[in-house]
């Protein structure tokens, strides 16, 4: 691996607001530097005529029918609510 190739562990997790011990350091520079071996592998292999896919088997339309079906029952729903009005959940306010 050559020096610009090299993440630097350090900054990301500057970056991320993580505090890591200099052995977790030392573990997670491994572990990425491993990945960006594989990464390099793979940016070798021949793919020309490989079609571009972004599942590994083929996924047709797996969208369910747009169907009317039994749901809850609103009263027995609107039992459960801390507060209710015109037949809606009451929230507290979160935007001042």
């Amino acid at each position: 691996m050559t020096q610009t190739d090299a993440i630097d562990v350090k900054y990301v997790a500057h970056l991320a607001r993580m505090q890591l011990s200099d052995e977790e350091i030392a573990t997670f520079q491994s572990q990425l530097e491993h990945v960006l071996v594989h990464v390099r592998e793979l940016s070798e292999l021949d793919v020309e005529g490989v079609e571009p896919t972004a599942h590994a088997v083929p996924v047709h339309n797996v969208f369910r029918e747009d169907a009317v079906r039994p749901s809850l029952d609103h009263d027995r729903v609107m039992a459960n609510a801390p507060q209710a009005r015109q037949g809606l959940f009451m929230v507290p306010q979160i935007i001042e």
